[in-house]
């Protein structure tokens, strides 16, 4: 390579690394704002209220799902599978429940590693749950209920980022002239 050839690729991965920089400081100034947005009690205020509606729908839902099969002395594939995901879900279901008033109690939402897993575990327990009993009433409509269920977890994600996260919501985070100000790190 000539010169002038060695000077641009030089350049080049100058600007590359300037950028990569400058993505990762935007990144990391907005990861902080979203951190800020979520300790404010109001939103996990609405968190919780939110949480409670799913887990006492799901809870619901699994009741009505299984109570069919109660009287039942010998239950195909399908059913059990229904039966025995409610049977680890209602329990834990009911807990955070129970821990959701004690969040709404103390106005914050836990942190807490196993109550993650027992969230994660309960709705997909759940979801497995639903599913299975769709599938033991009708093929089709285990496969629908699946489908719909992927359609349904886009929209809320959809809905979801465009109300909290709209064109507006860096203006939310106005950084203080103190830290526009400050050199960065």
């Amino acid at each position: 390579m000539t010169k002038d050839e060695d000077l641009t690729v030089e350049q080049a991965r100058l600007a590359e690394a300037e950028a990569e920089a400058a993505a990762d400081a935007e990144a990391e100034r907005i990861r902080q704002h979203i951190e800020d947005a979520t300790a404010d009690p109001a939103v996990q205020t609405e968190w919780i209220r939110q949480a409670n509606l799913m887990y006492g729908g799901l809870a619901a839902a699994g009741l009505v799902m299984v109570q069919p099969f109660l009287t039942e002395t010998s239950l195909d594939l399908s059913a059990l599978i229904c039966v025995i995901a409610f049977a680890v879900a209602t329990p834990l279901l009911a807990a955070l429940l129970v821990l959701n008033r004690q969040e709404e109690f103390r106005r914050r939402a836990t942190v807490s590693r196993p109550v993650a897993t027992a969230k994660a575990i309960a709705q997909g327990a759940a979801f497995v749950g639903l599913t299975a009993g769709f599938w033991h009433m009708s093929l089709i409509a285990g496969i629908v209920f699946l489908a719909t269920a992927v359609v349904a977890v886009g929209v809320h994600s959809s809905g979801y980022v465009n109300l909290e996260y709209d064109s507006r919501f860096r203006s939310r985070f106005r950084r203080s002239t103190s830290d526009r100000t400050a050199k960065p790190k």
